[in-house]
């Protein structure tokens, strides 16, 4: 491992990271000045991974109390949807807020993001069994246990929803496993009540579509989060995903997120050349690392490095068979990951 100075590597992004920090905690997803620059839920909690990670107490509550801070913002908008059960994808928590208001984006998104809601509940209760807590008042514990409510009256394990990838409305794995792992971990705090059926239902409609993401998707880079961060795949299940990622997705600069993903292709025709997603190397390099597969997971963190600019950035991705980054460089979740990914290669010894 002679060509990492992990701790340096370490330093150097985990700076980077911050860069993309306001002053109220939360991070947007990449630099103010690109399109990018709002605070999406789903980043700012795999962005938070990198310090929770290396053990920064003060970023990782301060991320997690503005998390739970937009929630209790908009708790009447949340309460209505425990009473209704939101029926339009503006009804549902939203993905994206204002980085310094709080303010939900109102132009037309795909905001039925059940995987982002868990992600949110995932890291509040990681933190309550860790000592951590940022919840401090009975406003923010009702909250909490309103979030575990908004959840099971979606009936997660059977609610199309937008993805992780924001686009077609369908059930997906990795949002009924977000969902799932939070809320057994939510099921552990005395404080919080988590009815049985909701985790009884959530594993098995987890059980019967996977391995595939959804209907219409058989592999998806998504599916990796089964395994990290939320660690609710059996052993059979994690071989299987990690099989079929490697097969189907895995290309030189980066993870395709799916076959015929449209979004930065670079075919004119936009049905082939998929971009190549940065972060999908590093996050090889964390599982493998997790599975204590030290080949594997020094392979897959040095072909990250590769993805790593001149100047020190993680891009979003690069464009299909080419050097060429998109202009969401740095973005925080990809530098977030291969941060976690150095702490674990390099924690293997």
């Amino acid at each position: 491992m002679s060509s990492f100075d992990f701790d340096a590597e370490i330093k150097h992004h985990l700076s980077v990271i911050l860069t993309l920090r306001r002053p109220n905690g939360v991070f947007t997803a990449a630099p103010m000045e690109t399109w990018y620059g709002k605070a999406w839920l789903r980043d700012i909690y795999f962005t938070t991974l990198a310090f929770l990670e290396t053990g920064d107490k003060e970023v990782t509550r301060s991320a997690a109390k503005a998390l739970l801070t937009v929630f209790v913002k908009h708790q009447d908008k949340i309460n209505w949807a425990v009473e209704h059960k939101p029926h339009a994808a503006w009804q549902y928590i939203h993905a994206r807020f204002h980085p310094e208001t709080f303010e939900e984006y109102w132009e037309e998104w795909g905001n039925s993001q059940n995987d982002a809601v868990g992600e949110v509940l995932n890291l509040l209760v990681t933190l309550e069994q860790m000592g951590w807590s940022v919840v401090e008042t009975d406003d923010e514990r009702a909250m909490v246990q309103t979030i575990i409510d908004y959840l099971v009256r979606l009936e997660y394990w059977q609610d199309p929803d937008n993805g992780i990838w924001e686009e077609a409305m369908e059930v997906h794995a990795s949002s009924i496993g977000s969902v799932l792992a939070a809320l057994k971990k939510a099921a552990e705090i005395p404080w919080l009540t988590v009815p049985d059926y909701a985790l009884v239902e959530g594993e098995r409609a987890l059980t019967a579509l996977l391995p595939r993401e959804s209907e219409s998707k058989f592999c998806d880079l998504a599916l990796m989060s089964l395994i990290y961060p939320f660690q609710i795949t059996t052993e059979e299940q994690t071989k299987e995903i990690l099989r079929n990622v490697e097969y189907h997705l895995v290309r030189d600069k980066g993870v395709l997120r799916y076959k015929c993903d449209r979004y930065f292709n670079n075919n004119r025709d936009g049905w082939s050349e998929e971009a190549e997603w940065c972060f999908g190397l590093s996050w090889l390099a964390i599982i493998y690392a997790e599975r204590g597969e030290k080949d594997k997971a020094f392979y897959y963190l040095r072909r990250a490095k590769a993805t790593v600019t001149p100047d020190g950035m993680v891009p979003e991705l690069y464009y299909s068979h080419t050097d060429k980054w998109n202009d969401h460089t740095p973005l925080g979740w990809a530098v977030s990951m291969y941060v976690v990914a150095l702490k674990k290669v390099r924690d293997l010894g």
